[in-house]
């Protein structure tokens, strides 16, 4: 089975025996990697009772609340690193949630499907329709994505609010997106990761 791009990443960005809180885990792939490959501990959070259930399976410690609720239950510096893996655009406040991920964790690491993918660009000026990509597969009355965002988006909301970015990797499957990447990269990457202190 192929592990997601940003999943290989943040296993790189994330140290041995490390304590872990994962937003949105959904079925928990991503702390499963963590324990096998690193020795973590920690928690996964979702709100989807099928992914729970999956989560479960997989042997992650989870727990059921919605994050649009804040992260109260969780003291200062519980953990060393608070990931949300392509979920941002899916939460209500996401300035809120990031103060608190801050609070909670030493780093927090964010990644989410970039809107401003040349493949969005081309179906919505095209087409004339919202996108439906590998990383946003859902039509725009089925999806749960309510911010959506492109990498720019992202760095110039950092700098707004406050939020030093320590490290980004701008990632696709495409080759030859992969080869431009460098060149433009809100243009070609399709998946952006960030390191947030």
């Amino acid at each position: 089975m192929r592990v997601r791009d940003d999943f290989e990443l943040i296993i790189s960005w994330i140290e041995k025996d490390s304590r872990v809180l994962d937003l949105g885990c959904g079925d928990g792939s991503l702390l499963k990697l963590l324990k096998n490959k690193k020795n973590i501990t920690g928690y996964g959070i979702d709100n989807n009772i099928k992914q729970i259930n999956k989560s479960i399976e997989n042997e992650i410690n989870v727990l059921n609340f919605d994050l649009n609720d804040g992260l109260g239950e969780f003291k200062n510096d519980s953990f060393d690193y608070v990931v949300l893996a392509q979920s941002i655009q899916e939460i209500k406040d996401p300035k809120k949630l990031l103060n608190e991920m801050l609070r909670i964790g030493k780093e927090v690491i964010v990644s989410f499907p970039n809107m401003g993918h040349w493949t969005s660009r081309m179906q919505l000026f095209f087409k004339g329709r919202m996108p439906v990509t590998s990383e946003l597969p859902f039509r725009w009355h089925e999806t749960p994505n309510i911010h959506l965002c492109t990498i720019n988006d992202f760095i110039i909301f950092c700098g707004d609010n406050g939020f030093t970015i320590k490290e980004k990797s701008i990632t696709s499957r495409n080759f030859i997106d992969s080869y431009m990447i460098s060149l433009l990269p809100n243009f070609f990457g399709s998946v952006a990761s960030f390191r947030i202190e």
